[in-house]
């Protein structure tokens, strides 16, 4: 199954671009990259999860979730397939308010997607204005082709650890490896040290 939406195409590197991280390319599109089929999910069936290692848990439904305080970023965001895009602008709403009301020691965050998609990040990455649960990009609705209704957003790691769909994170003592990461990709993905792959 293809990963990579028709279209895409790889720009040349242009030369003394130094906020590219190594071996990345600068392009102007947001190209559209999925594992599988892009499921299709009705604001009014969407739920996201938080759940503890304790199995404590706390969820949002869509309304819930649009009543939390958000937040405007500008990142730019460095995908593993080499492109990188600057300036990129979302809302949403940050993991330190989803996160403030529940109770951890966890160390690990293993995140679910509607779709099946997994990955698995660090705790303290998800944590002190470094993540977000996006639902805008660049003034608009969440497109689903792009992860909408709901994405997760890190944009300091490498884009495939920014979920799509995302419908839930597992807080747990263990790091267990997700989709991507069990077939070979690295299990951090810090893209300024090229951790693409395992042993990167």
């Amino acid at each position: 199954m293809g990963i990579i939406s028709r279209g895409f195409k790889r720009p040349d590197r242009p030369n003394g671009d130094v906020k590219l991280p190594p071996g990345q390319y600068r392009t102007s599109d947001f190209p559209v990259l999925s594992a599988g089929p892009t499921p299709r999910i009705a604001r009014e069936d969407w739920r996201f999860e938080i759940t503890s290692e304790a199995g404590a848990s706390r969820s949002w439904n869509w309304q819930e979730f649009r009543k939390l305080p958000t937040d405007d970023v500008t990142v730019d965001l460095h995908c593993v397939t080499k492109w990188s895009q600057f300036g990129m602008r979302w809302r949403g709403v940050s993991l330190d308010t989803l996160l403030a009301d529940v109770e951890t020691a966890a160390d690990f965050a293993f995140v679910r997607s509607y779709g099946g998609y997994t990955t698995n990040l660090p705790l303290d990455d998800l944590r002190d204005g470094k993540a977000w649960i996006a639902f805008s990009y660049d003034g608009d609705d969440l497109h689903p082709s792009h992860g909408g209704p709901a994405r997760l957003l890190v944009p300091h790691l490498y884009l495939w650890k920014s979920a799509k769909w995302v419908r839930g994170i597992d807080l747990r003592d263990d790091d267990e490896p997700g989709f991507w990461e069990q077939l070979g990709y690295h299990n951090y993905g810090d893209p300024w040290r090229e951790q693409r792959y395992w042993g990167d």
